[in-house]
């Protein structure tokens, strides 16, 4: 089966019966050793030392069916229509804060932590604001880079790529009292942000939405979904960013954001994405954990 069958395929099964399969093949990388299970546990050692080994145990294994449940929504979300989608948004907490940050006419700065099912929010915000959002194309497969451009941007978002061009497409829609959107819990790379601390830990944290946030006072929102059970649907919440983020110091705007990112992550830490590599780069002389 090639990629665009199988994503046709998934794009037309149930919530439930997705996240169902989610939870089988969550409980395999659970089950068997493998790469995304051996992240997972170093990084629930590192930011939450304080669990016993059950309760690792445990939060691993919620965390990978999780995270197979996102992945396998994801093609769906990207087809369904505007109606459908905004009904498995069953509840929103904090709306009141972006329609205040639009208010303001400076816009709204999205940090989006790879928590619950992060493309529903771009899908919804869109629908409200004019949006604008970092990309990162899919070149080794057309069809799929197709298949999730023309889906985030189908309800109206503006989708530019992850390089100078694109940022400055970011500034300009500042300016112009709109919705931006970024995945603030990825490592920029080394040389590409400041090293601030993540759960206790230090980590390469990009200065992106600092700049971004300090260039004209714009809202920063932290904004995650929160999955329910049984294929009924999400909970999306509005967090506001502590002002600390808009200190001129690069290092300390960033450990305000990773703080706030932390916040949010501890409502639901079964639905972080843990198995992603955050720490792999640090400091000069200091080894990566997960070698």
């Amino acid at each position: 089966m090639s990629s665009s069958q199988l994503i046709s395929l998934l794009a037309r099964l149930p919530l439930p019966l997705l996240q169902l399969i989610g939870y089988i093949l969550g409980c395999f990388f659970w089950l068997i050793p493998n790469k995304k299970r051996r992240i997972t546990y170093i990084n629930l050692s590192i930011c939450l030392p304080q669990l016993t080994a059950w309760q690792r145990h445990q939060l691993a294994r919620r965390s990978l069916i999780n995270e197979a449940r996102t992945f396998l929504e994801i093609p769906a979300l990207l087809s369904l229509s505007r109606e459908r989608m905004q009904s498995l948004i069953t509840d929103i907490h904090g709306l009141e804060y972006l329609e205040q940050g639009m208010q303001q006419g400076n816009g709204v700065i999205l940090a989006i932590p790879h928590l619950g099912n992060w493309e529903l929010i771009g899908l919804y915000a869109s629908t409200r604001y004019p949006m604008t959002s970092l990309y990162r194309p899919q070149h080794r497969s057309p069809e799929l880079d197709n298949f999730v451009r023309s889906g985030r941007q189908r309800f109206g978002a503006n989708l530019v790529a992850t390089d100078a061009g694109g940022v400055r497409a970011l500034y300009k829609a500042l300016d112009n009292n709109e919705l931006t959107a970024i995945l603030p819990d990825q490592n920029p790379g080394r040389g590409s942000g400041v090293f601030a601390p993540f759960f206790g830990r230090k980590a390469n944290t990009m200065v992106l939405l600092s700049r971004l946030a300090q260039r004209n006072h714009a809202t920063v929102l932290y904004c995650y979904t929160e999955r329910l059970r049984w294929g009924k649907g999400y909970r999306m919440h509005f967090v506001p960013a502590d002002d600390s983020v808009y200190d001129p110091d690069k290092h300390k705007s960033a450990s305000a954001i990773n703080l706030g990112l932390e916040q949010c992550i501890r409502q639901v830490p079964a639905q972080y994405w843990w198995s992603y590599k955050r720490f792999n780069v640090q400091p000069q002389g200091e080894d990566s954990p997960y070698s």
